[in-house]
């Protein structure tokens, strides 16, 4: 099963820690979305990533395959039902072939709020992992 990321899972490190089992793929692009932080985590201490529809826009990540059980750890740490929902989306590959994947999507109204600077430092981490930016 395919997992797409697109916030601090992207962080390999991190997400080798949450899913051992996981193994990283390819970088991907889910389009009519865009990145938003909301809501609030004790954790990091500011907004927490999402993705919100929006046409036009569209959100860089990567994917990983992982296992039945590494999905269930990600519904964990995502809070998985309640906090975040998981969600079924289609992703397109650096070659534009399209792939059907997993994520999680803040539930609840998405009243935006900045991220902490530590939150950011992860995230941004990922990106470099992923020679995304």
């Amino acid at each position: 099963m395919y997992y797409f990321a697109y916030a601090s899972n992207l962080n390999r490190k991190q997400m080798q820690e949450r899913c051992p089992g996981s193994k990283p793929m390819f970088v991907a692009t889910l389009p009519n979305y865009k990145l938003v932080f909301a809501g609030w985590s004790r954790q990091w201490r500011g907004g927490k990533a999402s993705i919100k529809l929006f046409r036009g826009e569209r959100v860089s990540g990567a994917v990983y395959e992982v296992s039945e059980r590494d999905l269930s750890r990600l519904d964990r740490y995502e809070g998985c039902p309640g906090n975040y929902n998981r969600l079924k989306v289609t992703v397109f590959d650096e070659d534009g072939r399209s792939v059907e994947a997993v994520t999680y999507i803040k539930s609840g109204q998405l009243e935006e709020t900045p991220p902490s600077k530590e939150y950011l430092a992860v995230i941004q981490q990922g990106y470099r992992d992923w020679e995304i930016v």
